[in-house]
C-alpha cells in the first residue's frame, strides 16, 4: 500500500527571512518569471513541499557562508552542497511509466532548470539541516544579487 505523503506548504513569501524585498524593474521581472515557472510545483521527498522563488541581497561572491547568512540558516546546521545538474536530473528525467501529469511536471522542472541556467550565474544547490531540510537553489543575477528558489525536504 503506497504511503500517503503529507504536503508542506511554506508561507508564501518571496523574500528571505527578516528582509524586505527590494524591487526594481529587472528584479521584479526575474521574480515574476520565477513565480510563474514555480507555480504549482512541489519538491517531492518524504513529503511534498511548495517551491518558492526569492531574491536576496547583492553579494560580490556566492559562497556557502554567504548563502547561509542571507537565508538566516541555523548556525552549525549541517550543509550539503549538491551538483545543480544532478539535483535536477531526477526531477526532469522522463520515466516509461509516467502518465500525462508526471510528464507535464518533468517538463515544468526542465523549463525551470533552463531558466535558472540562463538567468543566474554560479548556481549552487544547498541542503541545510538534518531530516527536515531547507533546500536552496541559488545563483547571482546580472546585478550580483542572490536569487533563486527554496523549498523543504524530509529525508530520514
Amino acid at each position: 500500500m503506497p504511503r500517503k505523503r503529507k504536503k508542506l506548504k511554506e508561507k508564501n513569501t518571496n523574500q528571505l527571512p527578516n528582509q524586505s524585498l527590494k524591487i526594481n524593474p529587472s528584479e521584479n521581472k526575474l521574480l515574476e518569471r520565477l513565480s510563474n515557472l514555480t507555480r504549482g510545483l512541489f519538491y517531492i521527498s518524504e513529503t511534498d513541499a511548495e517551491i518558492m522563488p526569492f531574491i536576496g541581497d547583492k553579494t560580490p561572491c556566492l559562497t556557502q557562508a554567504e548563502i547561509l547568512r542571507q537565508t538566516k540558516s541555523a548556525a552549525g546546521a549541517p550543509v550539503a552542497e549538491l551538483n545543480f545538474t544532478d539535483f535536477f536530473s531526477r526531477l526532469t528525467e522522463m520515466q516509461d511509466w509516467y502518465g500525462e501529469e508526471e510528464k507535464e511536471i518533468a517538463q515544468k522542472f526542465a523549463r525551470l532548470k533552463v531558466f535558472l541556467e540562463q538567468n543566474l550565474k554560479d548556481l549552487k544547490v544547498l541542503k541545510v539541516g538534518r531530516i527536515k531540510l531547507d533546500v536552496y537553489i541559488v545563483g547571482l543575477d546580472d546585478k550580483d544579487q542572490l536569487a533563486g528558489i527554496k523549498t523543504k525536504a524530509v529525508e530520514t
